[in-house]
């Protein structure tokens, strides 16, 4: 089970995330090549600290990347309750565009746009849109937060694959200035970014999140031991975890819009039964004349 925490400062405010564990479980469902998870693992951890920002329980925000390199389309959506899920269109998809330590996606992903959906249940989901820069997934949520929302931000994401094709870490970090934030303050977090390492080194080395917390705190510039920059404090802690929420109740009311005539053209087509698969966790659903006989079209 992944850990995610949220916390804040004078100047700014962060979110920090392990999801080895949610990362692994998406690979092994949707049966992703390591260039296929390095790509849905960090759009995953993404919107499970975005996710989390939501403030009720029945709100949920969806990441959707339309790419037009072979990875196809992207999707995770979360919840603030940690819970994640998604797929992408490709996830066998392997590149060339890689060395023996590193997987660089931006390839896999190319050119195209990403939208940021928030339903909080009012009627129109709030929706922002932004052009892909890199295809490098923290670099174009990082633009997004600057051109949508106005916050600057940065966003670190990682996953790595060991020689056994599993996940031997993933994760990443948010960082986003408060209106105000002092000149000073941005210019040691500009310092302290150019010089930290990727937060799958960080893992590996083995840091967890409370301590990556710390090192984007500490001043780089003192000769005490410890001293930080600023003091921060941890507002929240929560378990991050791939859950999908799909239902047979719920593909039943989505059939019964197509109404009675087209069901029963495609029962007829398909020997009397269809089946439906859940894109995010795999799941099959099948139905039969039966089903629809008492409902009321």
């Amino acid at each position: 089970m992944g850990k995610l925490i949220k916390g804040v400062s004078k100047n700014a405010r962060f979110f920090i995330c392990d999801t080895k564990d949610m990362v692994q479980e998406a690979m092994d469902i949707h049966s992703c090549s390591p260039t296929g998870i390095s790509i849905l693992g960090r759009v995953l951890t993404a919107a499970g600290m975005m996710g989390s920002d939501l403030k009720s329980e029945n709100d949920s925000m969806t990441i959707r990347i339309n790419g037009d390199g072979p990875a196809g389309t992207i999707i995770a959506t979360a919840n603030m309750k940690g819970e994640v899920k998604g797929y992408l269109s490709n996830p066998q998809v392997e590149t060339d565009d890689h060395d023996s330590a590193h997987i660089h996606i931006g390839k896999a992903v190319g050119n195209g746009t990403m939208y940021v959906i928030k339903d909080m249940g009012l009627r129109d989901p709030f929706s922002g849109l932004v052009q892909l820069q890199t295809g490098e997934i923290g670099d174009d949520l990082a633009y997004y937060f600057y051109t949508s929302e106005q916050i600057p931000s940065v966003v670190a994401l990682g996953v790595k694959i060991n020689k056994d094709y599993k996940v031997s870490c993933a994760g990443g970090f948010i960082i986003q200035l408060l209106p105000g934030a002092e000149n000073e303050f941005i210019d040691r977090l500009e310092e302290k970014l150019k010089a930290i390492r990727p937060v799958t080194e960080l893992f590996e080395g083995g840091f967890d999140i409370y301590r990556i917390a710390r090192l984007l705190y500490e001043d780089m510039g003192s000769d005490e031991e410890g001293k930080l920059v600023e003091d921060y404090e941890i507002l929240a802690e929560s378990e991050i975890t791939y859950k999908c929420d799909c239902s047979r109740e719920r593909y039943l009311r989505g059939l019964i819009t197509l109404g009675r005539k087209e069901i029963d053209s495609i029962l007829e087509e398909d020997g009397g039964k269809m089946e439906v698969e859940c894109h995010f966790c795999m799941k099959k659903y099948e139905f039969t004349k039966e089903d629809f006989e008492d409902i009321e079209f």
